[in-house]
């Protein structure tokens, strides 16, 4: 748990250090929420820290997008909190019945903001979202494609998830 907690330090340190440009846009992500917590999200899934992964990427991506202030949970006008429901893999191609060559990794969420009473504000569920990756035969390089495809997921998750709340969907 402290190593998590010093990984989302850094992380936030990060980007309230990196440049200040945004693009045209921004708004809160929902009327009444000028400022957010973001729990970590409950992975359910095999993919040890996906739900670290998949928390950032969301953060990342309402710091940059909009309004809202991410703050700690006892300032906060509502909070996000969610599920990773699967991290499921499929093959797309094969050189040999036995050597694949591709595979698409899919990812689905339940998320839901909800305000301080606990009422619901917004919510989406079996969000799917996924990323093709390339097979290798170097098991490192192997678990380094699948990481790299979950973090695409994720960032495209946030984005699309964001985008939907910024819009009232």
């Amino acid at each position: 748990m402290k190593k998590f907690n010093w990984i989302l330090c850094g992380f936030l340190f990060a980007v309230f250090a990196s440049c200040g440009y945004q693009f045209e846009g921004g708004g809160y992500i929902n009327k009444d929420v000028t400022r957010v917590a973001v729990n970590i999200l409950d992975n359910n899934s095999l993919q040890t820290e996906a739900g670290v992964v998949f928390t950032n990427a969301l953060i990342r991506e309402i710091i940059e997008k909009t309004d809202t202030a991410v703050v700690d949970e006892s300032h906060a006008t509502a909070v996000i909190k969610g599920t990773i429901n699967a991290i499921t893999f499929s093959t797309l191609s094969r050189s040999t019945t036995e050597s694949v060559i591709e595979r698409r990794v899919c990812a689905v969420l339940d998320l839901r903001l909800v305000n301080k009473d606990g009422e619901m504000i917004w919510s989406v569920k079996d969000f799917a979202t996924d990323e093709e990756y390339t097979v290798s035969e170097d098991n490192i390089e192997d678990e380094n494609n699948i990481r790299d495809a979950v973090e695409k997921i994720a960032t495209r998750s946030a984005e699309k998830v964001i985008s939907r709340m910024l819009n009232n969907f």
